[in-house]
């Protein structure tokens, strides 16, 4: 079982569960063995205030399933619904490389690489918006 492997800055925190976890003064790396937890860095934490677009509300959405304070089964259905609207505007190859792999994460209910896999669209987002104006 290979795992998820965090490697945190010093002072880093991460949510693992619903438990705030603090690193220390040093750089740490951490093997996360155990399937199903649900773990999200503080540090790509969006607030609410800040999903003000597609990709960052469904960046958010994966992050309340990730700190426990959204239903698994309820944020699958959602993030999905999401994922649908944002391929009707991204048609380059790899944007919709990193919506299959959201898609796929999400329905595998892997919920941190659909998180992972989002925010490597919200500079693209930025881009499309920023042309639009």
């Amino acid at each position: 079982m290979s795992g998820l492997v965090l490697k945190l800055a010093p002072n880093e925190r991460l949510l693992i569960n619903g438990a705030v976890i603090e690193n220390g003064a040093r750089r740490t790396r951490l093997s996360i063995k155990t399937a199903e937890v649900n773990i999200l860095r503080l540090r790509d934490a969006i607030h609410p205030d800040e999903a003000r677009t597609p990709v960052s509300r469904a960046c958010y959405e994966a992050q309340l399933v990730l700190s426990g304070d959204r239903d698994a089964d309820q944020g699958r259905q959602l993030l999905l619904q999401h994922l649908e609207q944002i391929s009707q505007v991204f048609e380059d190859r790899d944007s919709r490389k990193l919506l299959a792999d959201a898609t796929e994460s999400v329905l595998s209910q892997k919920f941190y690489p659909a998180l992972k896999a989002l925010r490597d669209l919200l500079p693209r987002e930025a881009r499309l918006i920023g042309a639009g104006r």
